[in-house]
């Protein structure tokens, strides 16, 4: 049988990587499938960019090609060659934005999305319009730092808590996504601090993964 879940972080950052993989070890179990976390050693240090978006598509198509597992995760939450990274597996392929949007509709009515940079915001408009989900988001709110800056961790936490209150006090959020891979660590203290459900992407993407691979086995 094939290996578990794999999931992969198009950045180069390894510490998004590692984030990611603590954020995901309570979903790890005795007898469960196992989940890899990897990092893309050829992509940027992050994806900031419609460019870095672009670029690591073929990167990506190369991971799932190369790497047999019983289903993959894009870890980046512009879900970068989701389409086309289905087109080269026949197991499930999830894309960390669209399972976090999906998710968020399970625990409110409206959602908010906390973005690293303000380029960050039209990409997220973009994919919420793109899947027909305008009347569940309110909006989405920067902070104002990209990847490499995101190991200040008290600064990150201060900022994206001043996001997710104004998502919930002005944008009448009920539900706040964290819109980058790369905040994993901080699910728990913003939902401390919020008071509001939070959904971490890769945990979202995750979890439907495990389901989809356990109902495999189940057949």
């Amino acid at each position: 049988m094939a290996p578990g879940i794999l999931v992969i972080n198009p950045n180069s950052t390894v510490a998004v990587t590692e984030g990611i993989s603590a954020a995901l070890e309570p979903l790890r179990m005795a007898g469960g499938p196992t989940i890899e976390c990897i990092t893309l050693a050829d992509g940027p240090p992050g994806i900031e960019s419609d460019a870095d978006v672009e670029s690591v598509v073929q990167p990506i198509c190369r991971a799932v090609q190369d790497r047999e597992a019983q289903a993959y995760v894009i870890a980046c939450f512009s879900d970068p060659g989701l389409p086309l990274a289905r087109e080269t597996t026949r197991r499930p392929v999830f894309g960390i934005a669209q399972c976090a949007m999906l998710t968020a509709m399970t625990q409110g009515e409206r959602f908010g999305i906390i973005a690293i940079l303000e380029d960050s915001v039209s990409r997220h408009e973009r994919y919420v319009r793109a899947m027909g989900l305008e009347s569940r988001f309110t909006a989405s709110r920067p902070i104002g730092m990209g990847i490499a800056e995101l190991t200040d961790e008290e600064k990150v936490m201060e900022r994206m808590t001043a996001a997710g209150v104004w998502l919930r006090d002005e944008g009448g959020a009920d539900v706040v996504i964290m819109g980058c891979a790369g905040m994993a660590r901080h699910k728990a203290g913003l939902e401390e601090a919020l008071g509001l459900p939070v959904v971490e992407p890769s945990q979202a993407a995750t979890t439907m993964a495990l389901g989809a691979v356990r109902l495999a086995e189940a057949k």
